[in-house]
């Protein structure tokens, strides 16, 4: 499959409404160092659209380990659900962080999916989260 070109200004204005940080996991640009990328909410694979109620940002492991999946079964209900959509949906209603402020906790069936479909607290993120602690540039703040 081809890539999509995302014209500039459409780029910009989703990282802007984004905060240029990623709609999953909240990792910004910036403590990374690496450009996000365009994450297509429902992937062109299920016939998602390339317009800007379908994109925002990702960083690259949640958008690679979310990849053409929309929906996930719940560990704990057993149902399928939706993953969580950046856009439309507060991160806060889904998410939290553990007590540490490294872990990422779905506390919904949808931030439960999320987490473990992105695989968001996989090692390498969760040691760099703990850096950004120590110096006080983690979690978000808003």
């Amino acid at each position: 499959m081809s890539r999509v070109k995302i014209p500039a200004k459409l780029r910009q204005r989703i990282a802007e409404q984004a905060k240029h940080r990623c709609g999953y996991c909240l990792t910004s640009e910036k403590l990374t160092g690496i450009q996000l990328t365009i994450d297509h909410i429902i992937p062109i694979a299920a016939e998602g659209h390339t317009q800007e109620e379908n994109l925002w940002l990702a960083c690259r492991p949640c958008n690679e380990f979310k990849g053409t999946q929309t929906n996930a079964v719940d560990s704990e209900s057993g149902e399928r659900v939706m993953l969580f959509n950046p856009r439309t949906q507060i991160w806060e209603e889904h998410f939290t962080w553990g007590e540490d402020g490294a872990i990422i906790v779905g506390t919904t069936p949808i931030g439960r999916v999320t987490v473990s479909t992105l695989q968001m607290n996989h090692d390498l993120i969760v040691y760099a989260r703990r850096q950004w602690i120590k110096v006080g540039w983690h979690p978000p703040e808003d």
